[in-house]
């Protein structure tokens, strides 16, 4: 909860994480039940220690505090980590379809602040679409699952009855909110909106489903007369405190007062729920109905598991296929540097060839390498849409010698001089 990122905040991180050398690429994904950095780097040991150490500090607390509630992947592992995320299945709610939306606008995010770059754009598109293909071709979001969902449902549950006489108030006009009123509308609910930031937005969502939309300074008044308090807002403090909620319930003669905080960091403090007659439900209760009606949905679960291995497959063959094109790149580089030095070595043997001639010397020892490398250079090509691609360049890399710090060890190439035999005949 202490790490959770609000749009200002993840701006600064990546901009930070950026700024630092052994990271090429970031993107930051945070939600109610997660904060993640997705990251391209040179040193993944040095990276790890750098993000951990900037979360820590973004969170204030130290390092060693985070490291029991950290879990790190590297590789197609964090590449199938983001494809099940985007696809619902790794989210608080199973099949939920905010989490999506949420991945959407954490990549833009970092797209806009000059954090991606071809890797991390290929990944979250990738991964992006793996989740349509999972709500398109599979029923996991069938009826809609949702924290916003399973919220309304807890509050029926808490007040033993329907909801239709309920008077509800949202506070926050964001996402969130606004998948909540489309669950209290199903239930035939009105609510109220308190827009935290933008009152138009509160009135959109009105004018949508019903209900009114007041500003944020009537907070005050509305929870003297609210029945259920849903809250959803961005903000870094509490918005509800036992103070003020003190004041308040003294004047609701003694009426109580149902608070669902779906906030992280959360908007409601607490030591609200010491007040006499408040009741308060975090997104832990929330998940807990969530849970209990994801049965139904498990199936579909490992249906939508096959596409996102299918997904997944193709962006791995990609990622192989960057390879291809620096280690054929690298082969040429290598002949080139044969030739040059096997010429070299032999430009005694040849003091007596013309300009031109020694320009045809050399225009066909290039050449001949080139010979040599083509059917190689065509197969590594192909190589990169095959399931052992990878196996494949690295053989070559090997072979070649590319990833040697030093160059290959080699004596002298002597050209054994062509010389035509005397022979009696006169030929």
């Amino acid at each position: 909860e202490r790490l959770a990122l609000t749009e200002g905040k993840a701006t600064g991180l990546l901009g930070e994480l950026k700024a630092s050398e052994p990271i090429g690429e970031a993107a930051a994904v945070s939600t109610c039940n997660r904060t993640e950095l997705y990251l391209v780097v040179s040193d993944p040991v040095a990276a790890e220690s750098l993000a951990l150490g900037t979360l820590a500090g973004e969170a204030g607390i130290r390092p060693t505090e985070l490291v029991e509630s950290l879990y790190s992947y590297r590789g197609i592992e964090a590449a199938h980590h983001l494809f099940s995320v985007a696809a619902g299945l790794d989210s608080m709610i199973l099949g939920e379809a905010e989490i999506q939306g949420q991945v959407k606008r954490a990549y833009e995010l970092a797209l806009v602040e000059g954090a991606t770059g071809p890797i991390l754009n290929r990944l979250f598109r990738g991964a992006l679409a793996a989740g349509k293909r999972v709500r398109t071709e599979t029923r996991i979001g069938e009826g809609g699952p949702s924290v916003p969902s399973a919220a309304v449902e807890l509050a029926q549950a808490s007040l033993g009855g329907g909801l239709n006489s309920r008077r509800v108030l949202l506070v926050g006009a964001g996402e969130t909110a606004e998948l909540t009123a489309r669950a209290l509308a199903a239930k035939g609910v009105e609510a109220v909106f308190v827009a935290n930031r933008r009152y138009d937005r509160a009135i959109g969502l009105a004018d949508r489903f019903g209900g009114i939309a007041v500003r944020f300074d009537e907070l005050p008044a509305q929870l003297e007369q609210a029945d259920i308090v849903v809250s959803s807002t961005n903000s870094p403090h509490h918005i509800i405190e036992r103070e003020e909620l003190e004041l308040m319930m003294a004047a609701r003669d003694g009426r109580p007062l149902l608070l669902i905080d779906l906030a992280v960091p959360r908007d409601i403090d607490p030591a609200c729920l010491e007040v006499e007659g408040v009741s308060i439900h975090d997104v832990d209760a929330v998940q807990m109905i969530a849970e209990r009606n994801a049965g139904g949905r498990e199936a579909e679960a490992r249906r939508a598991e096959r596409l996102i291995a299918s997904e997944l497959n193709r962006f791995e063959r990609w990622l192989e296929s960057l390879e291809v094109l620096p280690t054929v790149a690298a082969m040429r580089v290598r002949a080139d540097e044969i030739v040059a030095r096997v010429l070299e070595e032999n430009a005694g043997s040849w003091k007596n060839l013309g300009a031109e001639d020694s320009a045809r010397l050399q225009a066909m020892a290039r050449a001949i390498a080139s010979r040599i490398l083509y059917e190689p250079t065509l197969r590594l090509k192909r190589s990169a849409e095959e399931e052992d691609g990878y196996l494949q360049i690295a053989a070559v890399r090997g072979l070649f010698g590319l990833d040697a710090t030093n160059e290959p060890e080699a004596g002298e190439a002597n050209v054994t001089p062509i010389r035509r035999e005397d022979r009696g005949d006169g030929r």
